[in-house]
């Protein structure tokens, strides 16, 4: 009754197991404690496939760095900051060019200080372009304008099906009284001539690391654009917008952006800005000269308008001291320029990373942990248990990453953290409840089991439960030839560790095959294969092991001689047959062991050893089961009828291939002899048994029996009659 009721209660265990893990991971992913470590995997897996995917062709980076500074101040004679006329110069020749837009990555919210007419160079080529970008700059300050010029008329975008999802929107934060959201402009001039406003501001996630932009944000009601946003714009895109809840998307035209629950979007980085067609600002203008005054300059070095035609170009400052500096998944040190032009290449490109449904969410977490919960607790081995969660771990990890590949972010760490506390809380459960079951088993049947056995009884303690079934083993039998003699002159203390010597090599051997020890009796083992585990070559097994063990008997026969005086020698039967196997004894007390005739053959035969001078024996049935499965060798070695039986066996004496080649001479002449005397023909086989004597035992005992029935023909039954156990 105590055994069922634990059995029936780890369902239960397993249950509270699964809900308790469970319920403590997903609050733990609710309430945000996993966010910065799910980031890291975020970031990680960002690095990890920047390289795969190719930047958009469409997008062109003009870098103001140190050698255009450096060019400008040689070659122009401009300091720092340049006149606003290089500006200019640049739209002229992204005009010829023909390009989509360019967008400025620098707000010029203060009249240049070379005066009005640089101002002026620079509006006017704005004008002429009508693509131009500029930026305005969203901040807590005071000074700035809070409220949107009415006299701006840029393309701003027309929110269509937001609804309450609109206020989330929001730039930075909350306007409380004491800080209010303002804005900071380009200088009138070129606010009026430029083709579309976009803003530069962006929000960091809760480690100050950007992987997210806005498509647009609300600011005073208008729905304004990001600088990537504003480069289609002022493209000639469509204002209007709409959001589908159903995709949790914001649908743009062709565009679909997808967007989170406080409307950002995950940005798929490219790698370093470099990876897309960066120009420094020198070369640019440099080309645009020359093509002014209609002088080539080599293509492979320079720019030519062509490289420009219908791009949406950006332009920023590269040189150090100059450029905004953010943290990204890509690199510590990323210019904030990078951000919106990443958010244009996966608006263009369409492969943003998207996360995953949190019912989906859900169902992968639950997932995980009722399957290493069950793993655990039903597999009842270790290495299994183990196996199987690290297979989970490696699991989980490569589907995120392959997710993440297609397009898709999905969670990480909570299925991570599901999968381990469910392996340590089951595992914790299974040694609280079973471990002192299992080490219990392992203690008390370690000595006569094989290890593979014992494995099965940790997982199935059921099997030592009185009982037995019928089923086909190989049995061994063993004894070695006048230990009594050999006991009689060594005291206690050198007999006993004589037999441990003797019976650790030989228990070793068996075990290693896959035999089970059923007892010791003395200096005697008995053992059999292929119980309680199957083993289809379970004869093969038996017959290597006994020969094994008389090999390994033979090397130690010196080191006993030195240490004991005495040499062993060692006889085994074996056969094979069916017999009941299983635990036998009180319900208190019990063994795991056999009973029936195939094993009293066994035993006989091992006695039998005794009247043909052989050390090893086995039945027919052994030998051919052994055959099937390998290569054996040995002869024929009699017909007989051991004592208590009135069938005969043929019986075979196993040797090594090396001992059965060299004998194989004698050996076919014992088999002529042999035949003879089974056909009754006593006075021919004589004299050839008794040329083989010097050089075979069992041709010795052959001699005997030849004259003991010339003498009396009347007792031969047709096999030999053994007389004695």
């Amino acid at each position: 009754m105590k055994r069922g009721s634990k059995k029936n209660s780890k369902p239960v265990a397993v249950v509270f197991i699964i809900l308790s893990v469970f319920l403590v991971v997903f609050l733990f992913q609710f309430f945000g404690l996993f966010d910065y470590p799910e980031y890291k995997t975020y970031d990680l897996r960002i690095r990890l496939s920047a390289q795969s995917g190719r930047p958009a062709d469409d997008i062109v980076v003009i870098l103001l760095d140190q050698a255009s500074i450096d060019w400008a101040q040689r070659e122009k004679g401009w300091g720092w900051p340049w006149p606003r006329q290089a500006y200019g110069e640049l739209l002229d020749y992204m005009n010829i060019a023909g390009a989509g837009s360019v967008a400025f990555d620098v707000i010029f919210s203060e009249p240049s200080v070379y005066g009005p007419e640089d101002d002026g160079a620079f509006i006017r080529a704005e004008g002429d372009f009508g693509k131009a970008v500029q930026t305005v700059f969203f901040s807590v300050q005071s000074g700035s304008s809070f409220t949107w010029p009415g006299d701006i008329n840029k393309p701003l975008f027309n929110p269509v099906n937001f609804e309450d999802f609109l206020a989330r929107f929001s730039i930075l934060e909350e306007e409380t009284p004491e800080t209010r959201i303002g804005a900071q402009f380009p200088i009138k001039g070129l606010l009026d001539a430029a083709g579309a406003v976009g803003y530069m501001t962006g929000s960091a996630d809760s480690d100050d690391i950007f992987r997210r932009a806005d498509l647009f944000t609300i600011f005073d009601g208008k729905a304004v654009p990001g600088l990537s946003a504003a480069s289609l714009l002022a493209a000639g895109a469509g204002r209007d917008i709409s959001y589908n809840p159903k995709n949790k998307a914001i649908e743009w035209g062709d565009y679909t952006i997808p967007v989170d629950k406080n409307g950002r979007t995950l940005l798929r980085f490219r790698g370093s800005i470099d990876r897309y067609i960066p120009y420094s600002a020198w070369q640019i203008l440099k080309s645009a000269e020359a093509y002014r005054r209609g002088v080539p300059l080599p293509p492979e070095e320079y720019p030519v308008p062509e490289d420009f035609s219908g791009k949406y170009v950006f332009f920023g400052y590269y040189a150090p001291g100059l450029f905004d500096i953010c943290t990204t998944p890509i690199s510590s040190v990323y210019p904030g320029m990078g951000i919106h032009i990443t958010m244009l290449d996966n608006i263009l490109r369409q492969d943003f990373i998207r996360e995953i449904p949190q019912w989906l969410n859900i169902l992968i977490l639950a997932g995980m942990i009722i399957l290493v919960t069950l793993g655990v607790s039903y597999s009842g081995r270790i290495p299994l248990s183990v196996g199987g969660t690290i297979l989970a771990l490696g699991g989980i990890i490569a589907v995120s990453f392959f997710a993440f590949v297609r397009g898709y972010w999905v969670p990480l760490v909570a299925p991570l953290t599901g999968i381990l506390a469910a392996f340590l809380t089951a595992t914790l459960y299974n040694y609280a409840t079973e471990g002192s079951q299992k080490r219990f088993i392992k203690s008390a049947f370690s000595q006569y089991l094989s290890p593979t056995v014992i494995e099965q009884l940790l997982v199935n303690p059921g099997l030592l439960s009185l009982g037995g079934e019928r089923r086909e083993i190989s049995i061994f039998f063993s004894d070695v030839q006048g230990f009594t003699t050999i006991s009689e002159k060594l005291d206690p203390t050198q007999l006993t560790e004589l037999l441990n010597d003797y019976l650790s090599f030989m228990t070793d051997t068996i075990l290693d095959s896959g035999g089970t020890i059923d007892k010791y009796e003395g200096d005697a083992i008995i053992a059999f294969w292929n119980a309680p585990l199957n083993f289809e070559d379970h004869a093969a097994r038996a017959l290597s092991a006994s020969m094994a063990c008389q090999q390994k008997l033979a090397e130690r026969q010196d080191f006993f001689d030195e240490k004991y005086g005495c040499r062993l020698l060692t006889r085994i039967g074996l056969n094979t047959g069916y017999a009941v196997v299983g635990n036998m004894g009180s319900t208190k007390r019990f063994d795991y062991t056999m009973l029936g005739d195939a094993v009293n053959l066994a035993a006989r035969l091992e006695g039998l050893n005794k009247q043909f001078g052989t050390y090893l024996m086995c039945t027919e049935t052994t030998f051919n089961h052994a055959v099937r499965s390998g290569a054996f060798y040995g002869r024929r070695l009699a017909q007989v009828a051991v004592v208590g039986k009135k069938e005969a066996v043929t019986v075979y004496e196993p040797m090594p291939e090396a001992v059965f080649r060299e004998k194989e001479p004698i050996l076919r002449d014992f088999d002529a002899a042999r035949d003879l005397f089974y056909q009754g023909n006593f006075s021919a086989a004589l004299p050839l048994f008794e040329a083989l004597i010097e050089q075979d035992k069992p041709a010795f005992f052959y001699a005997e029996q030849c004259r003991y029935y010339l003498k009396n023909p009347e007792a031969w039954k047709g096999f030999w009659q053994a007389a004695s156990k």
